[in-house]
């Protein structure tokens, strides 16, 4: 009997062979890699100032060790409750209302055949997103007026708006969708564009309306990075932002307008308290990394679509 011929032996190169072979691309990737470690990581080391009684003339391992004081202080405080409160609601609200829009109109947008039209009308929605938040709400303090303002002179009304607490959050969400929306279907339609022209050809001569082709082609195309954005805007849910919400707080208004983030700001660049500030900071990114990992782990149960 012949002997079966011995299997070849396949010979693998170790990391070292693979980084030689390669050198240039593990070099380019060296780069990133360096700017992360030092901006992103390496600041993590200051972290233990929250648990430390914090001086700046002792430095920070020179400082007092005192544990969880800085927490309890800010869970004790009369306002964490208000604060907490607000910046959830603020950044669910925009949550709810704002992330729609982007995709209404990037199915709104693909459906468009006149091209012209089509970017004339993409530029006009596109152009808030390059305007600064401070132009912004200046543009919304002149707006809003009681005296001139533009809104109260098309409903013949004298009424300080950014004075009343019930209508703080009208104004940051609806200002929100005006400047981002535009900017937010770029994704989306960049989505859009991979889909098989051949798809709509068929559906056409079958005789799918514009509606049904939306529904069935588009929105099952988008869903995936639909679910993408969400996880990724739910993981920001504390993350309102601070700019806009400081510039529009006036003391009449801080009932709806009081959030964490103007609260880090006061206390560790106002007042000084640095342990105070970042005990507050880390706490709000804990609940940021729960978040991302719940809503995770939902969609991918769900949608079989996950972000880590």
């Amino acid at each position: 009997m012949s002997k079966a011929p011995a299997t070849a032996r396949v010979h693998r190169k170790n990391v070292w062979q693979r980084i030689a072979e390669n050198w240039q691309l593990y070099l380019l990737l060296l780069i990133p890699v360096v700017i992360t470690v030092i901006y992103k990581y390496r600041p993590m080391y200051g972290i233990q100032i929250a648990f430390r009684d914090f001086k700046a003339s002792r430095g920070i391992t020179g400082s007092d060790w005192v544990g969880f004081m800085w927490f309890e202080r800010f869970f004790t405080s009369p306002n964490c409750g208000r604060m907490i409160r607000n910046t959830v609601l603020l950044s669910l609200y925009s949550l709810l209302w704002g992330f729609p829009v982007p995709i209404i109109l990037s199915l709104a947008f693909n459906q468009l055949r006149f091209k012209r039209y089509r970017r004339v009308v993409q530029t006009v929605i596109y152009a808030p997103h390059f305007i600064s938040t401070m132009i912004i709400c200046g543009m919304l303090r002149i707006f809003l007026s009681p005296s001139g303002g533009l809104i109260n002179i098309l409903f013949g009304t004298n009424i300080a708006f950014l004075n009343e607490s019930s209508m703080f959050r009208t104004i940051y969400i609806a200002s929100g969708i005006w400047q981002e929306a535009g900017w937010g279907t770029i994704i989306y339609l960049a989505t859009l564009s991979s889909v098989d022209p051949a798809l709509y050809e068929a559906a056409k001569v079958d005789g799918a309306s514009v509606f049904q082709r939306i529904l069935h082609i588009d929105i099952p195309e988008l869903i995936p990075m639909i679910v993408l954005q969400l996880i990724m805007s739910a993981s920001g849910l504390m993350n309102v932002g601070f700019e806009k919400v400081y510039l529009l707080q006036t003391d009449l208004n801080k009932a709806t307008s009081d959030i964490i983030a103007v609260y880090v700001y006061e206390q560790g660049i106002l007042n000084a308290k640095y342990s105070l500030a970042t005990a507050v900071g880390l706490f709000n990114t804990v609940v940021n990394i729960i978040l991302l990992l719940v809503v995770n782990r939902i969609s991918k149960k769900l949608a079989d679509v996950s972000f880590v």
